[in-house]
């Protein structure tokens, strides 16, 4: 007979029993436990730890870094940091209610004496601009930029409101005041675009590398050396971790991680110098109107060590210390103040008129299109065929001339031919835009300062990706012309035109200044740089600034010479360019090599000129000066030139000399 299943099945063993009985009597004494203490806190105790954790809070403080100086050479500080108290607010610990906040913010602008008058207030991310009062408005801003950063909302605070709100901490949640440091430049205006400025870290700055591991609420270099330099003047934030009760009110210290000091940077400006400058520049723009604005570099054209450069109009980098109102920006970012933000020097290219022939020369010359003993016949005129007819400026006629004449009075007619001798339908052009490209036009020079200009250097390849532009655009657009070009193809006038730096060409007086530094001596194109070396706190040397030259251009010393002699020849013998302008000065001992350029503007007056170089052996000197709307090249820009260079050698500017010549 066969069992049912259920018979075949092993018996229940007393020790297997017993062990069953062991693991579910610990299991349920665990679940006990478990259930039992879970009761006994929310139970029991909950209202004690609800109070412990309302009462007991941890707050992290940081605490700023003090910012490394900036000094000249010799040690004289040029910018520095200085002690001050902020006022600040911390969003997570704001009253939750609108009312509650409301109620703080006008309090808190009673004590700061901040208007509580409703203003236009852009907020990033939002369409319309809506109108609230200063302080809910520096919160927005902030929180719409990084929402758990503290908002500053004023600085320099005096100490009777430091106490007043330690005091009352109680009436005035998340509000904290401590210690920060603001940047000090006692320069004032001087040198403002080359020294930069500072400002709260931003959305966007926290995922550059730059500022990689940086705070939240780091101040960080926003232009200019305070940018290129900010990894070794930032220093590193230091924090308090601090116990609070639920009232703001401070219980003790609970850890403290000490900031560290930045590094200080010393540069290779001149100060006098750089007043000089700008006092010169000043004074072309004063005698030229209606210019408004203009630019200058003076350099070592051996080393490229900037010694000045400036750019008017200027601004005081001081106002940026502190929390900046929208008015105030928007001056600093209008026509009508003439963008003193802009780094003229560095940031804005322009045609260089015939400043450029020092290049069109070498190209010529070096490519084989032009030789030292050709002669060309200016007659007054140019005739390139139907439509290409062209003049001197003034009609001048200057008969048979070489090369080293024609720079020395600077006949456009000769430079024209030149320019149709060297162009080229090559999409890269041909040796005048290669030479023009190693002498450093149309690409940045690397300076130490950000934000550079790379220029327009036009060629056949230039020209063709314009056009494409410019029916992409009618096309997205659904227009007639967008403006960006005529759609016309490169043509040898284009060349000519390149030839006496008109046209499509556009340059910043440093890239001059680096094109000249090369013919000055002799081949290197130097890199232009304003550090010289980074020093610790303690002036431990960690760092010498000191580049090698970007490039060497082999020009024959035969053709550099004729070129040299022209531009001298044109500061100091009758009948150059700037011979006038230098009257007086002593060239057996401070020879000046320099080039006038007056560049056209459509509906403006031209643009006025000036390089040149002195190649003294103890302190050589280059100079570049630009002045909008100036007129030709001596009337501004070279007087301007020869007070730097007066100043440099002989320790004053001396008088505004303007001269005579109405050469392009």
């Amino acid at each position: 007979m066969i069992r049912p299943p259920e018979e075949r099945r092993s018996p229940l063993t007393p020790q297997l029993a017993l062990r069953v009985a062991v693991i579910g009597s610990i299991a349920l004494a665990l679940f006990a436990i478990i259930f039992f203490r879970l009761w006994f806190l929310q139970v029991l105790s909950g209202d004690q730890y609800l109070k412990q954790a309302s009462v007991n809070r941890v707050r992290q403080i940081g605490i700023p870094a003090e910012r490394g100086e900036i000094v000249d050479r010799a040690g004289n500080v040029l910018v520095d940091s200085v002690p001050s108290i902020a006022v600040q607010l911390s969003p997570p610990d704001l009253p939750r209610t609108r009312a509650g906040r409301a109620h703080l913010y006008a309090h808190l602008a009673g004590v700061l004496g901040i208007s509580t008058r409703p203003t236009r207030c852009p907020i990033v991310g939002v369409r319309h601009t809506p109108r609230i009062a200063p302080i809910p408005c520096a919160v927005a801003q902030q929180h719409a930029l990084l929402p758990y950063a503290n908002v500053t909302i004023k600085t320099d605070v005096s100490n009777d409101v430091h106490y007043y709100l330690a005091e009352r901490g109680d009436q005035f949640p998340g509000v904290t005041v401590q210690q920060v440091w603001l940047r000090r430049y006692p320069l004032h205006t001087l040198a403002a675009q080359l020294f930069g400025t500072v400002g709260p870290i931003n959305a966007s700055e926290l995922h550059d590398r730059r500022f990689r591991g940086v705070s939240r609420q780091a101040i960080v270099g926003q232009s200019g050396l305070e940018w290129y330099y900010d990894r070794y003047l930032r220093g590193r934030d230091g924090a308090d971790r601090v116990q609070v009760d639920a009232l703001g009110r401070f219980e003790g210290y609970l850890s403290e991680r000490k900031p560290v000091a930045g590094h200080s940077l010393k540069l290779s400006l001149n100060v006098t110098l750089q007043r000089a400058g700008e006092q010169a520049l000043q004074d072309a723009i004063a005698n030229n109107p209606p210019a408004p604005a203009g630019a200058f570099v003076a350099l070592n054209p051996t080393n490229g060590e900037v010694y000045a450069m400036g750019s008017l109009p200027t601004f005081d980098p001081n106002i940026f210390t502190k929390p900046l109102s929208q008015s105030q920006y928007q001056q600093l970012n209008n026509g009508s103040s003439g963008y003193p933000l802009f780094n003229r020097a560095i940031q804005s290219a322009y045609p260089t008129g015939s400043t450029f022939k020092g290049i069109t020369s070498t190209a010529a010359l070096q490519s084989g299109a032009w030789s030292l003993g050709d002669i060309y016949d200016d007659t007054g005129t140019y005739n390139n065929g139907p439509g290409d007819q062209r003049h001197n400026a003034g009609g001048a006629a200057y008969g048979a001339v070489d090369i080293t004449q024609a720079i020395m009075v600077s006949s456009d007619n000769f430079f024209y031919n030149l320019g149709a001798r060297l162009n080229s339908n090559s999409a890269k052009g041909g040796a005048l835009q290669q030479w023009a490209h190693a002498f450093g036009i149309g690409r940045t020079s690397g300076i130490d300062l950000g934000g550079e200009n790379s220029g327009i250097l036009p060629s056949p390849a230039w020209r063709a990706a314009r056009n494409r532009l410019e029916v992409s655009c009618e096309h997205k657009r659904r227009v007639h012309s967008c403006g960006i070009a005529d759609g016309r193809p490169w043509s040898v006038g284009d060349n000519e035109n390149l030839a006496v730096g008109q046209g499509d060409l556009e340059a910043t007086p440093l890239q001059l200044a680096v094109a000249y530094s090369t013919l000055a001596n002799g081949g290197n194109v130097v890199r232009p740089h304003v550090g010289v070396e980074v020093d610790a706190p303690d002036g431990t040397l960690l760092q010498k600034i000191d580049p090698a030259p970007a490039r060497r251009l082999h020009i024959d010393p035969a053709n550099l010479d004729a070129i040299r002699t022209g531009l001298h020849e044109a500061a100091s013998q009758a009948g150059g360019t700037s011979a006038d302008v230098f009257a007086g000065w002593p060239q057996g001992q401070y020879p000046v090599f320099g080039k006038t350029g007056t560049a056209q503007h459509f509906g403006q007056q031209d643009q006025s000129w000036y390089v040149c170089f002195v190649p003294d052996p103890v302190h050589p000197i280059l100079v570049a000066v630009t002045v909008e709307q100036g007129g030709f090249g001596a009337q501004a820009a070279a007087p301007a030139a020869r007070e730097i260079l007066s100043q440099w050698f002989f320790g004053k500017r001396g008088q505004f000399i303007s001269g005579k010549s109405r050469t392009l």
